[in-house]
């Protein structure tokens, strides 16, 4: 799944007149570099989430032929979900049983992907988030087995803790990147507009929440004007 519905806030003018999804780097637009990159994973169905500017990300994939993949639209027109409840309105458009892999579609990253893939197979979790080391306001915090314990803020010094070794946890930056399990839908009564983390918190009390620790070269968020920049200069090298 694609996560393309966000406003884009950030981006400023380059969003003024077209969804965040369609920004384009090098000229090529963030979503098509997003659904290549799945293509080339070679997964079975993509499921994308719009809202901001639906109808001209709907349009980019007729006239580029859905780019040959099975390509469902999760439609948000009316209200933007958030993640969480993106993830959960879509339900209805996966594969029944495969694992679900989810990705920001401002997200720029040299990950190997398959890597994800089969380690949260092995590791049999419900849900692998991929985390990074690096600094930011809002850290998910991780016990010495890779078990997701809480969220805290250092800003605002907010914490949210879902089991015990939250105090003596590793935090870590999340990266726009998970894997879910399909056993999910069943596991939360969850409605309308909230977080993913937020649920993943809640599952992580019973449940098997595990960090997949990025260490690879480039990871870039998108959504910044600069960072834009910053990734032309990657793809140049």
């Amino acid at each position: 799944m694609i996560f393309a519905a966000g406003l884009g806030t950030r981006l400023q003018s380059l969003t003024k007149e077209k969804p965040k999804a369609l920004v384009e780097l090098n000229g090529v637009p963030l979503l098509e570099r997003a659904i290549k990159k799945l293509i080339a994973l070679k997964v079975d169905r993509v499921v994308i989430n719009v809202h901001h500017y639906a109808d001209q990300i709907e349009q980019f994939l007729l006239e580029n032929h859905n780019f040959g993949a099975d390509i469902r639209i999760s439609d948000e027109r009316t209200e933007l979900l958030d993640t969480g409840g993106g993830l959960l309105k879509a339900k209805d458009l996966f594969l029944p049983n495969a694992p679900i892999l989810i990705y920001n579609v401002d997200v720029f990253s040299s990950l190997d992907l398959n890597r994800l893939l089969v380690e949260h197979k092995q590791s049999n979790s419900l849900v692998s988030i991929v985390m990074r080391d690096r600094e930011t306001q809002r850290y998910l915090c991780f016990d010495d087995k890779n078990q997701l314990t809480g969220w805290k803020n250092i800003k605002t010094g907010e914490t949210k803790i879902a089991r015990e070794g939250f105090e003596t946890s590793t935090a870590y930056a999340f990266s726009g990147i998970h894997v879910v399990d399909s056993r999910v839908f069943d596991l939360t009564q969850r409605e309308g507009k909230f977080s993913i983390i937020d649920l993943y918190l809640e599952l992580a009390k019973e449940n098997r929440i595990k960090a997949f620790v990025d260490d690879s070269k480039v990871w870039i968020d998108l959504g910044k004007p600069e960072n834009l920049e910053l990734a032309k200069s990657y793809l140049k090298k």
